[in-house]
């Protein structure tokens, strides 16, 4: 009989947490992108306006919405993911098939993208303005933002635009966490690599692209939304107005996502094998 480890339930959030400390400025960097009126900047550009004007640190404004964004929305997906898993793999002689895969991380995903999750655009807004520093000077941290969203249009109004959030919650759950253990399983498979780091960035690599590809039209109308000034009706009049631009549309800043996204999946999951190796459950197989 073999001896492993395997995953705590909180493991995923306290990974995502590092992940995020490292990442945080490429996501910054792609609100900026996202935001902007026309295309006037690349992401280089944008990483050098932001120092210019603000210094080096503001690159970092906004890291406490970061924080409070992987400790609910990250932790649940991967909790509710890693113990349903679990819970299908006792007595089988191998891991679930993709599609249930596919459907637990549909699962995770959803329920872990509240108003304090992955965010509503009616949240996710004060959490964006946080990110630009001064230039948006009304809310002072994260929860600041949150609570004047709650005290001063109330609790239907901070859950504005879950739907969006619920089906990307999904989708880049589907595409970090389904496809990171479906890359693994078929990497290992092939015998040219073991259990180790590089089989873990290779996978955790497949696993970001797949996210990029799956979330970024949900990504690109919630950011529309977020920043609309009552120009949309709801979210099928926003993915109707889209469409007119033409299908790349909704790829708009896919570089940028992607740039910011596959580096913090790789990270995520190089940190949770290294969570797991050092401090996961012992399990005999």
């Amino acid at each position: 009989m073999a001896e492993q480890r395997v995953s705590r339930w909180y493991f995923g959030g306290l990974a995502s947490s590092g992940a995020a400390c490292c990442t945080h400025p490429l996501d910054l960097l792609k609100v900026h992108l996202q935001t902007q009126q026309e295309v006037k900047m690349r992401m280089t550009g944008m990483a050098m306006h932001v120092i210019r004007t603000d210094g080096f640190l503001a690159l970092y404004n906004g890291l406490s919405a970061s924080l409070c964004r992987q400790m609910t929305y990250s932790l649940t997906r991967f909790g509710i993911y890693e113990t349903a898993k679990k819970h299908l793999s006792q007595g089988s002689q191998g891991p679930p098939p993709f599609y249930q895969k596919v459907l637990l991380g549909a699962a995770g995903g959803e329920p872990g993208s509240g108003a304090l999750g992955s965010g509503s655009p009616r949240v996710d807004k004060p959490l964006t303005q946080h990110f630009f520093g001064h230039r948006f000077s009304c809310y002072s941290h994260a929860l600041d933002g949150m609570y004047r969203v709650l005290r001063e249009e109330g609790v239907k109004k901070l859950f504005s635009g879950a739907s969006v959030a619920s089906s990307r919650g999904a989708l880049v759950t589907i595409g970090q966490l389904s496809c990171y253990d479906q890359a693994k399983q078929l990497v290992l498979a092939t015998g040219l690599l073991s259990d180790n780091i590089f089989a873990h960035f290779l996978s955790s690599f497949i696993a970001g692209i797949s996210a990029t590809f799956l979330c970024q039209p949900l990504d690109v109308l919630k950011t529309r939304l977020m920043n609309s000034h009552g120009e949309y009706r709801g979210v099928v009049h926003c993915a109707t107005e889209t469409a007119k631009l033409g299908p790349l549309a909704f790829y708009k800043g896919f570089v940028p996502a992607a740039v910011r996204l596959v580096p913090h999946t790789v990270l995520t999951f190089v940190f949770l094998e290294q969570l797991r190796k050092h401090f996961g459950i012992k399990v005999t197989t």
